[in-house]
């Protein structure tokens, strides 16, 4: 059995589609840290995305925690040609096709970008690999790929889980047990 417990990193306040582009996470609010540090298993290991802006936020509670290399498997969608452009914008060039990649994820990617199920492909291999080698992982990733491994807890569609919210520094704990996943909660702040 192992326990994932899934951090979305610290608040960027990019107020455009932040996908690869390395930005910097605010990690200003001590307090929640400490109550994040309080909160997650003493024993769990520190794994991370390999951006920078999940990267920091690791460090900032890793503490005495095993750290592993950070995992590129791990990083948010690619959103292609949208990245670095305001919502707006998109929805104005690309009417159609951002809203189906909303409104119908899976297949449907951001030009010279990824899909939903292109992004789970990526990430489903390293949660297997970690969890094949560890009892309990944090993970500070990002929003769309948490919800990739929320999807598959589920069993769901992809659509219905793009209802969860998942806030900057929350946890979202799931827990495997001979292949079978469940839920212990979504989006929790300490």
């Amino acid at each position: 059995m192992s326990d994932w417990f899934w951090i979305r990193h610290g608040p960027t306040h990019e107020k455009n589609f932040t996908g690869w582009r390395d930005v910097p996470a605010d990690l200003s609010d001590r307090a929640l840290i400490g109550r994040l540090n309080a909160y997650l298993p003493s024993e769990a290991v520190v794994v991370s995305s390999d951006l920078i802006r999940s990267v920091t936020t690791a460090d900032a509670f890793a503490g005495a925690r095993h750290r592993l290399p950070h995992e590129p498997g791990l990083r948010e969608f690619d959103f292609g040609d949208w990245d670095g452009r305001h919502w707006s914008d998109v929805a104005q060039t690309d009417p159609q096709l951002s809203r189906d990649y909303w409104e119908k994820p899976g297949t449907i990617m951001a030009p010279n970008g990824e899909s939903w199920n292109m992004a789970a492909a990526r990430a489903h291999p390293v949660v297997d690999r970690l969890n094949a080698a560890h009892k309990s992982i944090i993970a500070v990733a990002h929003f769309g790929i948490i919800l990739t491994q929320v999807q598959r807890a589920l069993n769901t569609s992809a659509y219905a889980c793009l209802a969860h919210k998942i806030d900057n520094f929350s946890i979202t704990h799931l827990r495997e047990d001979a292949g079978e996943w469940q839920v212990v909660c979504i989006n929790h702040l300490p």
